[in-house]
This record gives structure tokens, C-alpha cells and sequence, in this order.
């Protein structure tokens, strides 16, 4: 199946004129074992990012409009409906994560060792993060773990490679960031084995333009709460 299988690769943006374009030659030429597909959602940019994204589409490069800004969780249930690849993959374009993981995430996966595979920015390389962005990732894992039965280092990284018809099959409804604890909660609430390798991570703080913050801790610790008991016909119609 390695030579026919193809990785969707989402880019979800909003406001990074700075980066896209170079995030975009990343996911180009890294080499992978699989072909790819590259989709990418500008969530209702107002910096010029638009501009920019639609001079990068090619037969490869799919751009992916919204109107007005939803959120990330938004941007990226759009693209998990139009992808068509074999396997899933979220790459910021903020150059947060480094796509030369990406054979590394493939392999448990190409192997059939898992269907979920996360990258945890806690066991690899990295540029050390804030103390409270790492108080707040840390307690939301362990959050995971007692609620779901698991053993998670980083449940909330960007860098989830899930099967297509798997991701695709789930029935997400979040708009903001909490669409990270809400997949990582569907697919544990479904019985999937979540496979860790670790990577590099290269952080951003909000002086930097990172866009998430501590008020995003709220709805993601409700959602890893709410969607523990929610009814399993809701998780996957």
C-alpha cells in the first residue's frame, strides 16, 4: 500500500503573510515514502495572506477559501471534508513544526501499527516553551489521561497523522482550538490506540504571533470533559 497511499497535508491560516509561503515550500520538498496533497484554508485573512496563498496553487496546492474568520477548528473541519488522502496530516503555518518528522509520523502508520499517530513536543528537540503554555499543555494531558485511560505526553500538538476515512468519519463540531482535545477525545472514546513518536517544535510566544492563548484553556479543558460521557452516536454518526 506504500507506493499508491497519499498524505493530505491541511494548512490552516489566518494572518501569516510572514510564513505561508515558506511553510508551503516545506511541505513541498520534504521526502516522503507517500504521495501528497496540500490543502490550504485561509480563515478569512485580512493581512494579504490571501493574496499570497493564491499565487502558490498548483496541481499539488489546493487553496481552500473562508469568507469571514471562524477559527481554526472551522478551517480545519473544511479540510478534513475535502481531503482525499489515505492518511491526514495538520501542518501550521506559523513554522512551529518541522515536516522532516513527517516520514517518522508515517512509518507506525504505513506499517499498521497505528491509525492515530501524534508527534509529542515533549520527548524530542525543541525550543523550550513559556512556563505557563507548558503548565497549561502538561495538565491538559494528564486531564487526558485520567479521563480516557491513556498514557498521552502532548495531547494537544498540531502534529496528529490520522487515517483519511477515520478523521473524516468523526462528526466535529468545534470552530476554535478546541478541536484538538475534541479529536483526541472522539478517536480514545472510539477505542483507538494513539501511537507517540517525538519531534522537533520550534515555539512561537504571542509577541511572536502566536494566536492561542491561555483563554483557549477553558473550552479545551470543557471539551475533553464533555465529550467523555456525550453519547457515542454523536461521535461518529
Amino acid at each position: 500500500m506504500t507506493e499508491a497511499a497519499k498524505l493530505s497535508i491541511l494548512i490552516p491560516v489566518y494572518n501569516e503573510r510572514r510564513t505561508i509561503a515558506e511553510a508551503v515550500r516545506r511541505a513541498r520538498t520534504v521526502d516522503l515514502p507517500v504521495d501528497r496533497e496540500i490543502l490550504i484554508i485561509d480563515d478569512g485573512s485580512t493581512d494579504g495572506t490571501g493574496e499570497i496563498v493564491k499565487r502558490l496553487a498548483d496541481s499539488t496546492v489546493k487553496v481552500l477559501t473562508q469568507p469571514v474568520n471562524r477559527g481554526k477548528g472551522a478551517a480545519l473541519r473544511r479540510g478534513f471534508e475535502e481531503s482525499t488522502g489515505d492518511y491526514v496530516i495538520v501542518y501550521d503555518a506559523d513554522l512551529e513544526y518541522d515536516p522532516r518528522d513527517w516520514p517518522a509520523l508515517l512509518r507506525p502508520a504505513l506499517e499498521g501499527e497505528a491509525s492515530a499517530v501524534y508527534g509529542s513536543r515533549f520527548t524530542g528537540e525543541r525550543r523550550n516553551m513559556m512556563f505557563w503554555h507548558w503548565m497549561g499543555n502538561r495538565f491538559l494531558s494528564l486531564l487526558t489521561n485520567v479521563l480516557y485511560n491513556t498514557t498521552l505526553s502532548d495531547m494537544e500538538t498540531c502534529s496528529k497523522l490520522i487515517e483519511g476515512d477515520l478523521i473524516r468519519s468523526l462528526h466535529l463540531t468545534s470552530n476554535r482550538f478546541d478541536i484538538e482535545p475534541e479529536i483526541t477525545a472522539k478517536l480514545l472514546r472510539l477505542g483507538v490506540r494513539i501511537y507517540e513518536v517525538p519531534i522537533r517544535y520550534t515555539g512561537r510566544e504571542v509577541e511572536e504571533g502566536k494566536k492561542i492563548s491561555w483563554r483557549d484553556g477553558f473550552p479545551a479543558l470543557w471539551a475533553l470533559v464533555k465529550y467523555r460521557f456525550v453519547p457515542a452516536r454523536s461521535i461518529r454518526p
